[in-house]
């Protein structure tokens, strides 16, 4: 009786403090940071996919021959993709035997690639709680800003570290029900309270001081920083600093563009990235209030220059247009997943095998997937237009227990 009654009170403070399924590499330690931390986000468990109990979607045994695109994808870049997931994958069960004869190939032409997957691997075409065979997928890229390790009226915009008062309480070890839930709050005397919103740190930025890891010129890009969750930052001397996620406030994600829609400010063609952008180089005395009203601040860490991608949530560097970011409660992480879409904007098919390697605080559902576009100038074009239908399939060792949905 007594774990019945504490089950409720731990639920309401769960959304007291806006929960968040995000599986994040540690926080930076510490203390007070006044100078940028290097440190390398260390590899997590992915999720154990050995008895899946994923809730948002069923996976349905199905031929290869019915994986659109499937012979004719270039499978080289997306094998040294899935060689990355095992440096993590390897430590479970389910992946031991697979991983292992992975890293025993020598020999990596298509027909070699293609045989390894059709022979160890099981196709599960993606079905969500409605039935529908199709979801949606966008984009994200590595954005380039410009900064300095020194505030200036030019550089005023900073980049935060986490704060060692930031609280991440993980209530799984007590209810695995919900061990892909994560508390995020702050003391106040001996209560957990939520902790500050982007309207409380916009508005009070002393509450973060002594945080800062570098400062930039534009506070547009430095909001479409927090939602890409990586980026490079070209300082004032000269040097490119590379940044990943660290940690975030806890708050859920709240789309400005949908924003701008209901509000009349913007078109529903022209709320993508680019779209945005323009509006509030349009619009700088709005720009405040609109940003507000996502109340969700991502934390930030320096990562080492020689990384050859971005840091996902496995831990392991991102690969353009190979990597995907998933909802780890439909898909598991480190997976292969093989994608029918279409090019950004256009009827192009796009039929690629990728893999799930990172999460997003927007991207939620039994049929969601955001692709990874790499860094720059064009990444940012794809990344930004990309809205398209997609068809999923999860490629599974054999021993695979497929998930079932929740009752509703």
């Amino acid at each position: 009786m007594k774990n019945q009654l504490s089950f409720p009170l731990f639920f309401l403070l769960l959304l007291l403090t806006a929960c968040s399924t995000e599986t994040t590499p540690p926080p930076i330690t510490k203390e007070k940071p006044l100078e940028p931390v290097i440190s390398s986000p260390e590899p997590i468990d992915a999720t154990d996919t050995t008895d899946a109990t994923s809730t948002l979607s069923t996976h349905i045994p199905a031929d290869w021959s019915t994986l659109t695109g499937w012979a004719d994808d270039d499978l080289l870049s997306a094998w040294h993709t899935f060689l990355q997931s095992c440096t993590v994958l390897s430590k479970q069960p389910l992946w031991q035997e697979t991983c292992s004869m992975a890293a025993s190939i020598q020999q990596t032409d298509n027909a070699v690639l293609r045989n390894f997957f059709e022979t160890n691997f099981i196709p599960y075409q993606v079905i969500d709680d409605q039935g529908s065979d199709e979801g949606l997928i966008t984009g994200y890229y590595e954005p380039l800003l410009q900064g300095s390790r020194t505030p200036s009226e030019l550089f005023r915009y900073p980049l935060y570290a986490a704060p060692n008062e930031l609280l991440i309480i993980d209530l799984g070890d007590i209810y695995p029900e919900l061990k892909d839930l994560r508390l995020r709050g702050r003391l106040d005397g001996r209560r957990v309270v939520p902790y500050y919103s982007r309207a409380d740190i916009m508005n009070s930025p002393e509450i973060l001081d002594g945080y800062e890891l570098v400062w930039v010129d534009d506070e547009i890009e430095l909001f479409f920083l927090q939602i890409q969750g990586s980026g490079r930052i070209m300082l004032d001397d000269g040097e490119i600093l590379k940044i990943g996620y660290a940690e975030q406030n806890g708050y859920p994600y709240n789309s400005i563009g949908r924003l701008l829609v209901q509000q009349g400010e913007l078109p529903l063609e022209k709320a993508s990235m680019q779209g945005i952008k323009q509006w509030g180089q349009q619009n700088p005395d709005k720009l405040n209030t609109l940003l507000q009203q996502n109340a969700r601040y991502v934390f930030f860490r320096e990562l080492p220059a020689d990384l050859s991608g971005p840091i996902g949530a496995m831990g392991v560097p991102l690969t353009a247009g190979r990597s995907i970011a998933i909802d780890p409660r439909s898909i598991p992480q480190g997976a292969p997943v093989f994608l029918a879409t279409t090019w950004p904007n256009t009827d192009k098919p796009l039929n690629r095998l990728m893999v799930a390697q990172d999460v997003g605080g927007a991207i939620k559902g039994g049929i969601r997937a955001d692709f990874f576009w790499g860094f720059g100038q064009e990444a940012g074009n794809q990344a930004g237009k990309m809205k398209q239908s997609v068809k999923m399939w999860v490629l599974m060792p054999q021993g695979y227990t497929t998930p079932q949905l929740a009752r509703q």
